[in-house]
């Protein structure tokens, strides 16, 4: 299992790549309007698969939410 910060906060996870953390927490890596940053530098969805994670990465997952 490995310790990271995901948008702020800790949460341990034993995923190895950006795609399997996203998969793990429910999201759909397919969706449109979905970015992610590894300590602050923006990844690729291309390189989502093969993307490693270290711990204590900082991890932010960004998409939109409905609403007004």
């Amino acid at each position: 299992m490995t310790w990271l910060r995901i948008n702020g906060q800790e949460a341990e996870t034993a995923a190895a790549t950006v795609a399997e953390l996203l998969a793990a927490r429910g999201i759909d890596a397919k969706a449109r309007f979905l970015a992610v940053a590894v300590n602050g530098a923006v990844v690729r969805r291309a390189e989502w698969p093969s993307q490693a994670l270290s711990p204590g990465d900082q991890v932010e997952i960004v998409r939109p939410l409905q609403g007004g």
